[in-house]
């Protein structure tokens, strides 16, 4: 379950940035995980609530918007939202989409309290 390895990354961002900024605790974690990023996102929730308690986010609001990712299509030029790899053009039918986005996983904010 790689979703465990990547929550032990978010709490490592956190914790560097609770240390740049002096902040004790994080009371909403807002992340997006893009349609093509390859995380499953109930098991990256379940993954940060398990390793959450004894650290910043214990208690923590945890919300994940997961946005659809955009594809360029060869054929006709469109730039359209898909997905998953393989979905057609919405535009023309055609497959031939060079994905352009949507594969990211990023901490989109955070609401912390201070010292």
């Amino acid at each position: 379950m790689h979703e465990l390895s990547l929550a032990g990354g978010i709490l490592k961002i956190v914790e560097d940035t609770a240390r740049r900024d002096a902040f004790v605790r994080v009371t909403l974690l807002r992340l997006e995980a893009g349609a093509l990023a390859g995380v499953e996102v109930r098991a990256l929730r379940f993954a940060l609530e398990a390793i959450a308690p004894g650290t910043l986010l214990q208690g923590a609001r945890i919300e994940i918007d997961t946005p659809l990712a955009r594809a360029w299509c060869m054929p006709c030029g469109a730039t359209v939202d898909i997905k998953a790899r393989g979905d057609p053009c919405q535009r023309c039918g055609g497959y031939q989409l060079q994905p352009d986005g949507g594969s990211e996983l990023r901490i989109v904010d955070m609401m912390v309290e201070d010292i």
